[in-house]
């Protein structure tokens, strides 16, 4: 990578201000562009955005699973940062369950925002990549909406709907220049990861080929290339970073 790969660039980073969306952020703002940290929590968006390297970069409170939200925030992104040319929806929440004591509310909850939420954000940013004839999307899925999980029917459902979106919006874009692909991360360390016991933490890790756990670097890394010139004819793909676990 050049190291300036991405200059004059404008992202928007969904779940931005910490764990694995921090990491793009970061990433992304090394490789040059302006970046808009993009959280529920606002305040906490505004000093992830601060502390990333160089200069431009904003924090902006969103819920994503909110269309009109989500409407106004690409608006003032567009206003704020002057275009909008790169989007990571990386925002995500959690519910787990056993099947037959899933609730309607845990089953909508983690619907409406890692699903639903990647469509209100990609319908909204799309409207100026296509006057822009240019843009890139690269959504943030999971080994698991590929293999399945015990008592993640909800989260799973979800990711898988975001790779069905995914390869749909590659092909409805292409023709205008904007490229959309996913990212499906293994388990990588967390907050969530950092409480689990010595045991759980051993047997997840054997699973893995590499013998580890990933880091919020190993996402961000491919997330920095996908979005650069270096992937300009890659489009309607799922990249699975997970260190070999779903060989």
């Amino acid at each position: 990578m050049s190291g300036r790969e991405l200059d004059g660039k404008v992202a928007v980073v969904t779940g931005g201000s910490r764990g694995i969306g921090l990491s793009i952020a970061e990433h992304l703002a090394a490789a040059g562009a302006r970046v808009a940290v993009v959280a529920r929590d606002g305040a906490r968006a505004a000093v992830a955005a601060a502390g990333l390297p160089g200069e431009g970069h904003a924090g902006f409170g969103c819920d994503v699973a909110d269309p009109a939200a989500v409407d106004a925030m690409v608006r003032q992104v567009e206003g704020d940062l002057g275009s909008l040319d790169i989007l990571v929806n990386n925002a995500g929440v959690t519910a787990d369950n056993l099947l037959m004591r899933l609730s309607d509310t845990e089953w909508d909850r983690v619907l409406d925002t890692n699903l639903k939420g990647t469509f209100n954000t990609i319908r909204a940013a799309t409207r100026g990549m296509l006057r822009r004839r240019e843009g890139r999307i690269i959504n943030i899925t999971s080994v698991v909406g590929i293999t399945g999980n015990k008592g993640q029917a909800n989260y799973a459902a979800s990711k898988a709907g975001v790779i069905g979106l995914t390869k749909s919006v590659a092909r409805e874009l292409a023709s205008r220049n904007i490229l959309c692909n996913a990212l499906a991360p293994g388990y990588i360390e967390t907050d969530m990861t950092a409480e689990l016991g010595e045991t759980v933490r051993e047997a997840l890790v054997s699973q893995i080929a590499l013998g580890r756990l990933g880091r919020g670097d190993d996402i961000a890394s491919v997330v920095r290339f996908l979005a650069g010139p270096g992937a300009a004819y890659i489009t309607g793909q799922v990249i699975v970073v997970d260190g070999g676990m779903v060989i």
